[in-house]
């Protein structure tokens, strides 16, 4: 039976995560804490000053956590994956799961990524559920706030995540509202990800990517961007769109279940893509 392995992003953190695994791998901990200059073992268990929260930390915990629960997996000698997928940030989990690039290289990575993300501010992101994704492209398109907000994530059939300036993402509510959507709730993040305002953040993180080799993925991954299987020579190109570019879960839900897939495996904190999948496979029957 083929098997997805699942690796999920932010929102996925809380104080906690990880538990015992930094102990039992205590190389991987130990060079997480030298790359980021601080310890990730007391980031993630006890938060001692509230920053879990901040992307710029958020994003490197949420991959170490990921990455340990992995090797956890390979060591416990668990069937590997036909493929692997991860939501916005996990994606750089499941290009480590593929040998892309190694533990050390992938966090780099990350560090910078959320310290240039953390940097972009002025914005912000909602969750629409209850509507198509075709009918808030339709009511975004209806007004001149509506145009200036992006699609950031297609997360389900029913479940949508806008990004834009924060006014305007107030002026479209009521739009919302009255189209019938069950709920319109403002995202705790700092700024519009997966958007056409993250333009500056994408230029330099391309130009940081440039420092770095690739490998072919040894496992197909299936890329936010266009869901479908990483190109395996335009690795860097990918990354770089990712940043800015609307994460599109659903198509690639729907493009493995489209091959038969049937056993999904999360594998990091929480149970956020467990529910999405069985939302989106409800959906289709």
């Amino acid at each position: 039976m083929s098997i997805v392995c699942l690796f999920p992003g932010q929102g996925s953190q809380s104080v906690g995560m990880g538990g015992d695994l930094f102990e039992r791998y205590a190389d991987w901990t130990a060079e997480a804490d030298r790359i980021l200059g601080y310890s990730i073992r007391e980031l993630c268990l006890e938060d001692p000053r509230g920053e879990l929260g901040l992307t710029q930390f958020t994003q490197p915990a949420l991959f170490v956590v990921n990455a340990l629960t992995w090797r956890a997996r390979v060591d416990e000698g668990k069937p590997a994956p036909a493929y692997v997928a991860g939501h916005s940030l996990g994606e750089y989990n499941a290009l480590l799961a593929a040998g892309v690039f190694d533990f050390a290289t992938g966090l780099e990575l990350v560090r910078e990524r959320g310290a240039l993300m953390g940097r972009v501010s002025g914005g912000g992101m909602a969750a629409v559920i209850g509507l198509t994704p075709e009918r808030i492209a339709g009511i975004l398109e209806g007004s001149e706030a509506g145009r200036r907000i992006d699609v950031a994530n297609y997360n389900a059939f029913d479940q949508t995540v806008i990004a834009g300036p924060q006014a305007d993402l107030e002026a479209v509510r009521p739009d919302f509202e009255a189209a019938g959507a069950r709920a319109f709730t403002t995202l705790k993040v700092s700024a519009p990800f997966h958007s056409r305002y993250m333009r500056e953040a994408m230029e330099e993180f391309a130009a940081t990517l440039e420092r770095y080799t690739f490998a072919a993925p040894a496992i197909p991954v299936i890329s936010n961007v266009t869901a479908e299987p990483y190109p395996a020579g335009d690795v860097r190109g990918t990354l770089a769109k990712q940043i800015g570019s609307s994460v599109r879960w659903l198509d690639s839900m729907i493009w493995l279940l489209d091959r038969g897939i049937t056993e999904f495996e999360e594998v990091g904190p929480g149970n956020v893509l467990t529910k999405m999948i069985a939302r989106i496979r409800k959906a289709r029957k």
